[in-house]
């Protein structure tokens, strides 16, 4: 008898939440470095520093660790917020950049909770 936890092969929607939220937070780490680096920085560049948290989900995206996906569904609208306020108070290319990282951080947090109610409906069907 197996249970939801000792499944090795995950499920075609469960591979592609888990890859939508892994290529979407990729995608964010870029964005966030690339925006306050060289496409329309502020101040010296140190405002870069805030696209590191970014790195500590991606292992456990990668491994399908169910409390990555429940932290990272929490902590992403950080990002949103910011995007959200730097949207209405800059201008120019950064408020596109802006947009684009409140996009990312909705499709980030719509991938983590489809792949929590996909686990949690696996776990309760088995």
């Amino acid at each position: 008898m197996s249970t939801a936890l000792e499944r090795t092969a995950p499920r075609p929607s469960e591979r592609l939440s888990r890859q939508l939220a892994f290529t979407s937070t990729a995608l964010l780490f870029a964005l966030c470095l690339a925006w306050e680096l060289w496409l329309a920085p502020t101040g010296s560049g140190t405002l870069a520093i805030k696209a590191l948290p970014l790195l500590l989900p991606l292992p456990g995206l990668w491994r399908y660790r169910m409390y990555t996906y429940r932290a990272l569904s929490l902590f992403i609208w950080l990002y949103v917020l910011e995007g959200l306020v730097r949207s209405t108070s800059e201008g120019g290319a950064g408020q596109w950049l802006a947009l684009a990282e409140v996009v990312l951080g909705l499709v980030i947090f719509t991938a983590c909770t489809a792949q929590i109610r996909q686990r949690l409906a696996a776990a309760k069907a088995s």
